[in-house]
């Protein structure tokens, strides 16, 4: 009767905090991270160290964007579930995006050894192959998680360089001859990715994934009288073309993207900052 009736308790028991946690999963999707992780918050409450609940409450605050208070979650969700490969996943991915990349490498390997079907694992692995210049590698990755989860890991739409170089013309074109002038000594790139030292430009760090351009060098707002163009070394606009591919979700999409990244940079050089560039549809 004792061992029956443990038993039943037992079931209660995971049903309950299964109830919770579906409830935490439904507002998560709702997005509304907040009560998200505060009925994860109860449910660990009651249930201490429940890898379920650490797992949904690091969702929510991706969602939110505490990277590093997600990775602490992510992280105590996988050593209480050493064999929940998504928990591995979504730590490697967490701690990629604020710069952890010893630990990111380690729990993506952990993830894929736990379950070599899980998709963002790959995923992950192809950010990793890309952070360190294996850019075929990282490619035959994607391809990978994509194979594993076309849906949620669909492949990038892509341009050559050449039709990125025709769509920055085009966009440049559009602006006022006076804007045009002084662009004229600006230099516009097209790099993969932003190097760490970029990234570590920003308190925090920016994310690796998230930064689609970079304006560096004096604006026209930092300039003296009597400046002219030529006076001084020349500022840098860089359009991040593997960001952007990832950011996209089409053909058009990509192009649209790539204009409105360029764009925000201009204005960045015209001295405008965050909140004048949303106000104006270039966040």
């Amino acid at each position: 009767m004792g061992s029956r009736g443990d038993s039943a308790s037992m079931n209660t028991r995971n049903e309950q905090i299964e109830a919770i946690l579906d409830q935490a999963e439904v507002v998560l999707d709702t997005g509304d991270a907040e009560k998200a992780i505060a009925i994860c918050d109860h449910a660990l409450s009651l249930f201490p160290g429940h890898p379920g609940a650490l797992f949904v409450r690091g969702d929510g605050l991706r969602a939110l964007g505490e990277m590093a208070e997600a990775a602490q979650s992510y992280r105590a969700a996988a050593l209480a579930r050493p064999d929940h490969a998504s928990s591995w996943a979504s730590l490697a991915l967490t701690a990629f995006e604020i710069l952890n990349i010893t630990e990111a490498d380690r729990a993506m390997k952990r993830a894929i050894r736990e379950d070599p079907t899980n998709p963002q694992a790959w995923w992950v692995r192809s950010l990793l192959r890309e952070w360190r210049g294996d850019i075929s590698g990282a490619d035959r990755s994607r391809t990978h998680a994509a194979w594993l989860d076309p849906i949620g890991f669909p492949l990038p739409p892509t341009l050559t360089e050449e039709e990125i170089d025709t769509l920055v013309e085009e966009c440049l074109m559009e602006l006022p001859q006076s804007i045009r002038d002084y662009l004229s000594n600006v230099v516009i790139l097209l790099e993969d990715l932003p190097g760490i030292g970029v990234l570590k430009q920003f308190d925090p760090p920016a994310s690796p994934l998230q930064m689609l351009g970079y304006f560096s060098g004096p604006s026209l707002m930092d300039r003296g009288e009597g400046f002219t163009p030529w006076s001084q070394l020349p500022a840098n606009i860089i359009l991040y073309r593997r960001n952007l591919q990832r950011y996209a979700m089409s053909r058009d999409h990509l192009i649209e993207e790539l204009r409105i990244t360029l764009l925000h940079e201009v204005g960045h050089f015209l001295g405008l900052d965050e909140e004048d560039l949303k106000v104006r549809g270039l966040d």
